[in-house]
């Protein structure tokens, strides 16, 4: 019986509430980007709630980023960009790094990459083509004692494979993993000799296959590309945790 007579209030406070309305009104596109909120007073009013609430409802949607205050003008609401959704998650791995972390990265590298090194192969210009060339000289040509520029190389690399999709989803996916490939290489890769000429080896083998179209032929090597990163982490990483 006590289960029928449980608490039915709501845990939810009057700040959050209004919070609430409001994104629910920015989701539906009833408070369009860039509109005007009205002022503080008017909200008030509209709401029937104490300015206190208002005011902490407003700092957390300041605080998410799904508006903007400006002092002396008002209240916007903000137009969510690729780069802040990036920023986001680019915390939460940053939050998350660990032995685990890195396994499910390379996981889901290897269930995507191909992928998109097979539609980077249809979609590129020109511009990509020139941009991962680029890529390969700095790559080729870096002291081999730099290994945070050559990690730093190895993230632009897939990075530019992604962008050459011209699919912003792609983007948006996979940035924030490629962003933690400097810290995995250094992590892992290196005092394995050898791995910076098979990694250029491989890297050119997925570019040439870009700049020719070939779709196919860009999936197969970066297959085998995400195989060996994979051979190699479940050959290394664990010691390199555990020391």
């Amino acid at each position: 019986m006590e289960d029928v007579f449980r608490n039915i209030g709501s845990k939810i406070t009057l700040s959050q509430k209004i919070e609430r309305r409001i994104e629910t009104a920015i989701r539906e596109k009833k408070l369009p980007v860039g509109s005007k909120l009205p002022t503080e007073r008017e909200l008030c009013e509209s709401f029937g709630v104490s300015r206190t609430a208002l005011r902490e409802a407003l700092r957390r949607l300041n605080a998410r980023g799904l508006i903007t205050i400006i002092k002396g003008s008002g209240m916007y609401i903000t137009e969510l960009k690729i780069d802040d959704a990036i920023s986001t998650l680019n915390l939460y791995y940053d939050l998350k790094f660990d032995g685990n972390l890195i396994g499910q990265i390379i996981e889901v590298r290897s269930i995507f990459e191909p992928e998109i090194a097979k539609l980077a192969a249809r979609q590129r210009n020109e511009s990509d083509i020139i941009d991962l060339e680029k890529n390969l000289k700095e790559f080729l040509k870096c002291n081999p004692d730099n290994t945070q520029l050559e990690a730093d190389l190895d993230n632009k690399y897939h990075l530019i494979i992604a962008k050459a999709t011209h699919n912003p989803i792609v983007q948006v996916s996979m940035e924030p993993i490629y962003t933690l490939l400097p810290r995995m290489r250094n992590l892992i890769y290196a005092n394995i000799d050898g791995e910076k000429a098979l990694t250029y080896e491989y890297h050119k083998l997925v570019a040439d296959a870009i700049k020719d179209k070939n779709d196919q032929k860009a999936y197969d090597y970066m297959k085998e590309h995400l195989k060996r990163t994979a051979d190699v982490y479940f050959k290394y990483l664990h010691e390199s945790f555990v020391k």
